[in-house]
């Protein structure tokens, strides 16, 4: 079983400060450091690093190709990337002290993906298949739409959230996972009730930072803990979570025991700084 990943690859910029600046307020920073980066690139890392077979499509600018390199490094599939005109995508990311943080997020190349090389990087893909996506790239509907009529299973992750989510075909989603921002933004509540009354035929991650993560499908709902840890850095928990659960789906584990291995995960990835450089590999999980 195959995972295609369309999403985005991005230039992280990640600037240490002692608080996340308020509106008019100018702030020193104790430390800089870039980091290879992206919502769909930190995801595809997590899945090469659980053990998945994944494949990356997507668009970089011409001083992106380091991000290619790197994830081709990781045992990331990089022949569905392409390399375009347009600046890559990068984010601008505060760190405060107790590890929080906030991102301004500039598209580039990750919103100049035409539909001639979504077609292309489909048509590599059948039945069976999974196509993961999340909300930092264009034409998001048109790949649901197109990926459904192939046959993929559909999961989505509608990261960061915008309100043109709610005009995707949703109807077609089999996995969906959110996190209580997300949830609130897509249902009105970030309960699982209310993610089942929108989605009613798919399963649902909904993720709770430190409180762990909540599981729903039309068999079966249950909640996990997660361990309590020493945030460092929390930018990459989400996408260190939706690489290791939807690995261990693809791998026949039962969706508590992946939902296990990926709040593991997670919780060893906020100990750590950056995105991508902080998911953990499989033998530090097992």
């Amino acid at each position: 079983m195959n995972v295609l990943n369309f999403g985005s690859l991005n230039i992280d910029l990640v600037y240490q400060v002692d608080h996340i600046a308020r509106p008019g307020e100018t702030i020193a920073s104790s430390a800089h450091q870039v980091f290879a980066g992206g919502k769909g690139a930190n995801q595809s890392a997590a899945l090469a690093r659980a053990g998945a077979r994944v494949f990356h499509a997507g668009q970089v600018g011409p001083d992106g190709q380091w991000l290619v390199d790197k994830l081709a490094g990781l045992g990331v599939d990089v022949q569905h990337i392409r390399v375009g005109d347009v600046p890559t995508g990068h984010a601008i990311i505060q760190v405060d002290r107790h590890g929080q943080n906030s991102i301004v997020l500039f598209a580039g190349a990750n919103a100049q993906i035409d539909r001639g090389a979504i077609d292309t990087a489909l048509s590599h893909f059948d039945r069976g298949d999974i196509l993961l996506l999340q909300n930092e790239i264009n034409d998001i509907a048109y790949i649901i739409a197109a990926a459904s009529e192939r046959g993929l299973t559909i999961c989505l992750n509608p990261a960061p959230f915008g309100p043109e989510v709610r005009a995707y075909p949703l109807e077609l989603v089999d996995l969906l996972i959110v996190n209580e921002t997300e949830a609130t933004g897509l249902a009105g509540a970030s309960t699982l009730a209310a993610l089942a009354a929108l989605c009613p035929h798919a399963q649902i991650a909904l993720t709770l930072g430190a409180a762990g993560a909540q599981y729903h499908s039309p068999t079966e709902e249950f909640d996990l803990p997660a361990p309590q840890v020493e945030a460092v850095d929390t930018t990459g928990a989400g996408d260190t979570f939706i690489g290791y659960f939807l690995h261990g789906l693809t791998a026949n584990m039962t969706a508590r025991d992946a939902m296990a291995r990926a709040v593991q995960a997670a919780s060893l990835c906020v100990t750590r700084p950056g995105a991508m450089d902080s998911i953990p590999a499989a033998d530090e999980i097992d």
